[in-house]
């Protein structure tokens, strides 16, 4: 099983009225959770950790949860509302606004070995739990929980607008980097982050701390890669009619998780001795799917069929 850890949220997305005024369209979404459908959607036995409501959007979560196949048995239910997140999309980016005060997303616990790690072939994990007092310890006994056992992704996907103390922000990114195997940013996240982009130099010091791959996604300029023994190489974003792009970050993760898990190469020690052409393929797996999720309103990861061309290139390396 692959899980992933984070928010389960709603999204409530611009759209035109029947009246042809505005209007606000809930989805289900929250970047962890999109990674988990993004996975069960491509095949892959999935799991969500995190806390999730039992009233109406709660419901609504589940709900579309059984519909992708995303086992939610690690979840933390309780009574507390559903975090909501109002979008604005400009120049096809989205902002976002957040009510999430005493949500159920802050509001899930984690106990040592309550997840047999030995059995999970990897863990997922964003930075989101590392600005709330409540849920900080729970991300952090996960962590030191699975490291060792199983193979750990990290994508910061920075909310700029929640961070308080931008140092002490940093510093905690940077020792959750430390313990990943799999780390992805964003261009965006970079810069916030560390200014610039001067991504080979913080690439290879990412692998020489550990890491087995470093992802840095660029948008329409496609995604960069560095890996320990394959080395520094790119791929190219496909062509889409872009509606917006949100949640297209987190089809990209779930797809390159699912990809290496497919080739064999999920584990951290395979990992490392993937070849340039096994990585290659992953990432434009990667990269397909999120041009499709672009392609539509919302974070709406695609299904198999919907990446046919990129998903058989992928297995057709596979043994």
């Amino acid at each position: 099983m692959l899980l992933s850890c984070g928010d389960a949220l709603i999204d409530f997305l611009p759209v035109a009225a029947a009246d042809g005024g505005k209007a606000m369209r809930p989805l289900v979404g929250g970047s962890c959770y999109n990674v988990a459908v993004g996975m069960a959607r491509l095949g892959a036995p999935t799991g969500f950790v995190g806390g999730i409501s039992t009233d109406l959007f709660g419901r609504m979560i589940e709900d579309h949860a059984a519909e992708s196949g995303v086992d939610l048995r690690f979840a933390t239910r309780s009574a507390f509302r559903t975090k909501l997140a109002f979008v604005s999309v400009v120049n096809g980016q989205p902002h976002y606004a957040f009510y999430d005060d005493n949500a159920a997303s802050r509001n899930w616990s984690y106990l040592p070995g309550a997840i047999p790690f030995a059995q999970i072939d990897a863990l997922h994990i964003r930075s989101s739990g590392l600005l709330d007092a409540t849920s900080a310890p729970y991300s952090r006994a996960l962590i030191a929980d699975a490291r060792g056992a199983t193979t750990i992704s990290f994508d910061p996907n920075c909310r700029p607008n929640l961070v308080t103390d931008k140092p002490r922000y940093v510093a905690d990114v940077d020792a959750f980097v430390g313990a990943a195997d799999l780390v992805k940013l964003s261009d965006a996240d970079f810069d916030f982050l560390y200014g610039g982009n001067d991504y080979a130099a913080k690439a290879t010091s990412t692998l020489a701390g550990g890491s087995k791959l470093v992802v840095i996604t660029c948008g329409e300029r496609g995604a960069l890669a560095w890996h320990p023994r394959a080395g520094a190489f790119e791929v190219a974003a496909p062509r889409t009619n872009v509606v917006d792009t949100v949640g297209a970050g987190d089809s990209f993760q779930a797809a390159l998780l699912f990809a290496l898990r497919a080739l064999g190469r999920i584990d951290a020690n395979a990992l490392a001795q993937a070849s340039a052409d096994e990585l290659k393929r992953a990432l434009v797996l990667a990269a397909a799917c999120s041009a499709v999720t672009c392609s539509r309103a919302g974070a709406d990861p695609p299904r198999r069929a919907e990446v046919a061309d990129a998903l058989a290139v992928l297995l057709a390396g596979a043994s």
